[in-house]
């Protein structure tokens, strides 16, 4: 922990305290100017609004799919093993083949969704181009791959709840609908908060799908349209080569999912508590 945790901590915090450049064998110390110079960095917040837009447009009504799918799931179905492999392989799927995939899927001459909206009456939509549609796009990329994930962490929890409960629900005539929101969702609410920090810790890391959207371009686009914290982090310390102020990124990321996480303790606290 030592070895791989801690010291790439405080080696990156060393790092973003200087003028760091692979180029160079003279480290300037510059102190906070890093941290200055960030904030104030258009491009950064830039990066951060796309983040998040990105992380609302598909990590919410990715727990929500995942929800009712793990509900589905842990209904009395023929051949249970067999759905429940069939929820995950999105996940286990190569990223680079997913990204390949969903750009033919989304391309601007030949995409099957532009074909769709052509035969509905609706123009074409060049996807890379817009912030919206790009970042829809990539939102659809990622709720494809990891739904199926959460929605195995739901059932796993969803097994662990009383059955009598759900027997007594029946005989009273409640939905499925029903015991989904009134016994399921309050019986697993710490599993759910756990995905919903999980997630969006694992959403401030984006980069493997905007980068291979986008072709490979590090910038997210022409207009910047949907580059990422990590994408952005990536130009910084591979494009300009300016490793300090690529650390200084990094660890205002790393501030942010502190943050996160001690948001997560709060209402996990809070929960117990109840």
């Amino acid at each position: 922990f030592a070895a791989f945790g801690i010291f790439p901590l405080a080696y990156t915090a060393w790092v973003s305290l200087h003028e760091w450049s692979l180029l160079s064998e003279t480290h300037t110390f510059l102190g906070l100017q890093n941290y200055q110079d960030l904030f104030a960095d258009e491009y950064f917040w830039n990066a951060l609004r796309n983040t998040a837009q990105i992380w609302v447009l598909s990590t919410v009504p990715q727990l929500l799919m995942a929800l009712v799918l793990a509900h589905v799931l842990n209904q009395r179905l023929r051949a249970p093993t067999f759905w429940r492999m069939t929820a995950v392989l999105p996940n286990i799927t190569s990223v680079a083949a997913v990204a390949i995939i969903f750009g033919q899927i989304f391309g601007k001459d030949y995409g099957l969704v532009n074909w769709l909206l052509e035969t509905l009456g609706l123009g074409r939509i060049d996807w890379q181009a817009g912030t919206a549609s790009s970042q829809i796009a990539i939102s659809v990329m990622i709720l494809w791959r990891w739904t199926g994930y959460n929605a195995l962490i739901y059932l796993a929890a969803m097994q662990a709840v009383n059955k009598d409960l759900y027997d007594a629900a029946s005989l009273d005539g409640a939905s499925s609908f029903q015991q989904l929101t009134r016994i399921t969702v309050p019986a697993i609410r710490p599993t759910i908060i756990f995905t919903v920090i999980i997630s969006t810790i694992g959403g401030m890391q984006v980069l493997a799908e905007p980068l291979l959207f986008g072709g490979g371009s590090m910038t997210g686009g022409s207009d910047r349209q949907f580059q990422t914290l990590s994408l952005y982090l990536y130009e910084v310390a591979f494009s300009r080569f300016d490793f300090g102020y690529a650390s200084t990124a990094a660890w205002a990321m790393f501030g942010i999912i502190v943050i996160v996480a001690a948001i997560n303790y709060f209402l996990t606290s809070r929960l117990r508590r109840s």
